[in-house]
């Protein structure tokens, strides 16, 4: 009932209505590598419901390797994220 007053997520933001903008950093020498992930593109509907992207990330400087899975609401909310070699670099880390 009160999921319109839900708090912004801490690691995916917002970029309009069709994308979202995610920073990852990489296990293995801390590069980070700023993602921007597009509905019509990249973003599938889920077997299980609502919504699911899945990215491999390589970093330009090291050649750094993560892989990037995040699951969204019908809405969406990012629902449960993980990453594979590396890890979320929180919003209000970016510089």
């Amino acid at each position: 009932m009160f999921g319109w007053f839900s708090k912004p997520d801490e690691h995916v933001q917002r970029e309009g209505d069709s994308a979202f903008r995610v920073r990852v950093r990489t296990a293995r020498s801390g590069d980070i590598v700023e993602l921007r992930i597009t509905k019509g593109n990249e973003i599938s509907a889920s077997d299980e419901g609502g919504y699911y992207v899945r990215k491999t990330i390589v970093s330009s400087e090291h050649l750094d390797r993560a892989v990037l899975e995040i699951w969204f609401d019908n809405a969406y909310r990012p629902k449960r994220k993980v990453v594979e070699g590396g890890e979320l670099v929180p919003i209000k880390e970016w510089t």
